[in-house]
């Protein structure tokens, strides 16, 4: 290899981020899932599902929308969602600006379901993320994720707390 060919290798400071991150990225959905299954009945991914619905206007968004909201395929999302439709907390319906699209609707069941599991919910992600960090290290981390967000999701489609642009 020359030295053009050379892969640009981490250096130390570099390869301790990267594995923390894998590691947080690995392990946290791990500890989320286990306070809402525990608390709520409910999967993270459930409660994502219902926390973009909650923010949306009308509670309701359409199908691939919500998709990019939650970062899930449409296939796992349509599977999620056909689960908490059974169990009354989300609606699906024809799209009536387009016909070939379907939204999903939180419903008052879904609202309340949601109520009831976020201050649990809530606890343990001030837990496990916040609670250790400065609000120096808090600014930090919101500007380094969102450094690699724009690198990863170029798109600008990955959740973003409304309150910021108000």
């Amino acid at each position: 290899m020359t030295g053009e060919d050379e892969p640009r290798w981490l250096d130390r400071a570099e390869m301790t981020a990267w594995l923390r991150l894998i590691a947080v990225a690995e392990r946290l959905p791990g500890v989320l899932d286990t306070q809402l299954r525990r608390e709520s009945g409910l999967t993270h991914f459930e409660y994502q599902v219902l926390a973009m619905l909650s923010d949306a206007p009308d509670r309701t968004l359409r199908m691939t929308f919500l998709s990019l909201q939650t970062n899930a395929t449409l296939p796992r999302l349509s599977h999620v969602v056909k689960r908490l439709e059974d169990r009354g907390l989300v609606a699906r319906s024809v799209a009536p600006e387009d016909k070939r699209a379907i939204n999903a609707m939180l419903t008052d069941e879904g609202f309340a379901a949601l109520a009831a599991a976020a201050p649990g919910h809530l606890a343990t992600v001030r837990e496990h993320v916040f609670d250790p960090l400065s609000d120096a290290q808090v600014r930090a981390l919101s500007e380094a994720l969102g450094a690699i967000l724009t690198r990863v999701d170029p798109s600008g489609d990955a959740p973003q707390d409304r309150r910021a642009t108000t």
